[in-house]
């Protein structure tokens, strides 16, 4: 699904990712690990086409992806309901599937409510209704429990869990617990590289 082979990415003079191969066939489930500013998102970058690298190759043989982005990148003028439908054919038609991916993520009563109107980790679960609600067969989470407090971790793992089994997933985390409840393969850094796991 996709593949990255002897990957280097570096940006305005600072190598970010150095010699990356990894792969993630079709409905592997792979996390990436490491502190922030080592390239996590970079790579999940290289693997949605958002940047080229400067050496090495990536691949996909993804149709249609999904992206959930740390920052929710909500419309504003939309409200949260419209914002999950525009990824489905923004039409009235398909609010039902949107209308059903909030109530997954506990937010059907927030529906109506701008952007402006939610709190941070509201915003991430509209975040990833939106990510969920696409039928994209390749699926980028980066960092997903980011803003969201402890009573709501457990129930969104459970859920991301169950809405992804059948997807090519590739996640971000700090958390090794989510990593390991997500992902069949972990990633972590060291030195400039992602190594997997044993």
């Amino acid at each position: 699904m996709i593949r990255f082979e002897n990957v280097t990415l570096a940006y305005q003079g600072r190598t970010i990712l150095r010699d990356v191969t990894m792969h993630v066939p079709p409905g592997g489930r792979v996390a990436l690990m490491g502190p922030s500013g080592c390239g996590k998102t970079s790579l999940l970058q290289l693997a949605a086409g958002l940047r080229k690298p400067t050496s090495g190759t990536v691949t996909s043989g993804a149709r249609r992806l999904a992206y959930a982005f740390q920052e929710p990148r909500l419309l504003p003028r939309l409200t949260v309901a419209q914002n999950v439908n525009a990824v489905l054919s923004d039409a009235p038609g398909t609010m039902p599937r949107a209308m059903e991916v909030l109530a997954a993520v506990g937010l059907a009563e927030a529906a109506d409510k701008l952007p402006y109107q939610l709190s941070g980790g509201m915003a991430q679960r509209v975040n990833l209704a939106r990510a969920l609600a696409c039928d994209g067969d390749l699926l980028l989470l980066d960092e997903p429990l980011k803003e969201l407090d402890e009573a709501r971790r457990d129930d969104i793992l459970s859920l991301l869990k169950e809405h992804t089994k059948d997807r090519t997933l590739l996640v971000t985390t700090h958390d090794p617990h989510a990593a390991r409840v997500l992902a069949e393969r972990v990633y972590v850094w060291r030195d400039g590289t992602f190594t997997q796991q044993q």
